[in-house]
């Protein structure tokens, strides 16, 4: 089998001038970006704490004064000069590492800056309603102290209601609640032509509603989620265990730590929480974690880790250290837990601040981790950001659980890119076909994890510089992720479009499926208004003419031989 061979051999590549300017952005991170994240999160942590003060009756008072602005701007638009709509955000503030190069061609702006609300926290409903710039940790400084918390709750600070739900949202319990769009109940959009409408399941925009994930507000502009709250307690039981063999072996091995052959979504041996880093081809460490009281924490001989303290080790470092001292068990604040990896972006902080994980650093300067994604993409011109789509790859392969064990011998074969992230979650078999879906017949395979409304899938991360261009080798980036994308349409995988594409629109359909998205886009009047997936997605500069054909929609259809070889 090809995937077993040793990696690929390359020829050594001559360095060029941005290889030394990366080498050393550090400086301008610490003096320049550093400061400028510490004063942005304060400045947004006192906005937070302004919007709590603010009663239920004026925090939604305000939102409808700002829905209304949002649809006399729509209705400001000159349908024949003006674009088509997306929002105001500035490109270098998306935490998604696309260029949003379709905000560098004609477009009509609309202001969404005012949604940055929590509108309710409804303890009888269980929901919390939002509007779509609420982030991760604005959400948990609310709800934690409360003991509850969102369903799924994704690790970095930063990350937005919004960009989760047209996007892409995963977390250690999407194994039980499936991704983050599964756990809303209801949208508030505003369609192409001004109507506000409240989208349900079972309402008469149920199309409507399961056409909004991964449709990257190609079909309204989202102005509140209702979203599943779940009960919590104050402290994550966290146990760490090391696993050792090959690629194949440690695949088993996180299959096994948390999916036994189960069909009860209330079996005892199902964790809360699941995440397994693979650190080198032959090492891992599975953690799985269950919700603790403090009383329980605080037992006798119990160890508790605050490690969100600036000063701690950085948490994948932290969990490395089962590798040497063997399985062992603690319990970590639970707010702390959900954000684990904020501090030092997964791992990416080790390459944006070589020393940023060394105890000095942490002690001195560690409270200033970390440093804004927005701001790190604003302070790299042109040159630098094509240089990390070549030498550095930040993708996530979502595949079936059971074909694990192969995407992990493809990314060691290819990429060669340790550590890398396993997160499972469930792929839910809905009412309708949507833009991602489960595989066909799977209840009856049944395959470890499935059960028979959801089929598991797996986000295995890849987020790191390769292992050739750390040799000094030749490596085409561009390349490399073409070949991921094909992997993925072969093994009925997706590509979560926050990160950069290299897909054309012919395989793109081939990924995704188009049926429902395309038929919402026209019942609500979204073609020749708002943008189309593809071309939100699509990476380059939009020329006029592909600006003036998608206005006036003609551009190509999804192709109906989406499951048919080329």
């Amino acid at each position: 089998m090809a995937d077993l061979e040793a990696p690929l051999v390359r020829p050594k590549r001559k360095k060029v001038w941005v290889d030394y300017f990366v080498q050393f952005r550090w400086i301008l991170v610490i003096f320049v970006v550093l400061p400028i994240s510490f004063t942005l999160y304060f400045l947004t942590y006192l906005g937070d704490v302004r919007s709590q003060w603010k009663s239920y009756e004026q925090r939604q008072k305000e939102h409808e004064e700002n829905v209304k602005k949002v649809q006399k701007r729509l209705k400001e638009r000159n349908p024949s000069k003006d674009g088509l709509v997306c929002t105001a955000r500035k490109p270098w503030i998306a935490v998604g590492m696309r260029n949003v190069d379709y905000k560098r061609a004609r477009h009509f702006e609309v202001d969404l800056s005012a949604f940055r609300n929590i509108l309710e926290i409804d303890q009888e409903r269980m929901i919390a309603k939002c509007e779509p710039l609420v982030n991760m940790g604005q959400i948990t400084r609310a709800t934690v102290p409360m003991n509850l918390a969102l369903a799924v709750v994704a690790e970095l600070d930063d990350l937005t209601v919004g960009g989760l739900i047209n996007g892409y949202g995963i977390e250690g319990s999407s194994h039980l609640y499936g991704l983050f769009s599964d756990t809303v109940v209801a949208y508030e959009i505003v369609l192409a032509d001004g109507r506000v409408v409240r989208a349900t399941k079972d309402n008469e925009y149920s199309d409507l509603f399961y056409a909004i994930p991964w449709s990257q507000g190609t079909l309204g502009l989202l102005m509140s989620a209702e979203i599943k709250l779940i009960p919590i307690k104050e402290y994550m039981k966290l146990t760490y265990k090391p696993v050792r063999g090959n690629v194949r072996d440690l695949a088993q091995a996180y299959i096994d730590s948390f999916a036994p052959d189960f069909d009860d979504e209330n079996n005892e041996k199902v964790p809360d929480f699941v995440e397994t880093m693979i650190y080198n081809p032959h090492e891992g460490v599975c953690m799985t974690g269950k919700y603790a009281s403090k009383e329980e924490a605080k037992m006798k001989g119990n160890k508790i880790n605050s490690v969100g303290w600036w000063f701690k080790p950085w948490f994948y470092q932290h969990a490395e250290t089962a590798l040497k001292k063997g399985e062992f068990e603690e319990y970590i604040p639970t707010r702390e837990y959900y954000h684990r990896h904020t501090r030092c972006l997964y791992w990416e902080g080790k390459l944006i601040l070589p020393f940023g994980d060394q105890w000095w650093f942490r002690f001195l300067f560690g409270w200033l981790m970390p440093p804004k994604v927005s701001l790190l993409k604003a302070t790299q011109g042109e040159a630098i950001r094509n240089y990390y789509h070549e030498m550095h790859v930040i993708q996530d392969m979502l595949v079936p659980l059971y074909k694990v064990p192969d995407a992990l011998e493809w990314v060691d074969r290819e990429m060669e890119i340790y550590p890398l992230w396993l997160c499972p979650h469930r792929l839910y078999k809905l009412p309708c076909k949507t833009m991602i879906y489960p595989e066909e017949g799977f209840e009856q395979e049944r395959r470890q994890g499935d059960t028979s409304y959801s089929q598991m899938y797996t986000d295995v991360g890849v987020y790191y510089t390769p292992g050739p261009v750390f040799r000094g080798e030749e490596f085409d980036g561009v390349d490399a992720v073409r070949r991921l994308e094909t992997w993925l349409i072969e093994n009925h995988g997706f590509q979560p479009q926050y990160a950069v594409s290299e897909l054309d629109e012919k395989k793109f359909w081939r990924m995704f499926d188009a049926g429902l998205y395309e038929k919402c886009r026209n019942k609500y009047g979204a073609v020749g208004t708002f943008m189309s997936v593809y071309y939100k997605s699509k990476k380059g500069r939009k020329t006029e003419k592909e600006v003036q054909e998608a206005e006036k929609a003609q551009v190509e259809t999804p192709y109906a031989e989406a499951d048919q070889p080329e």
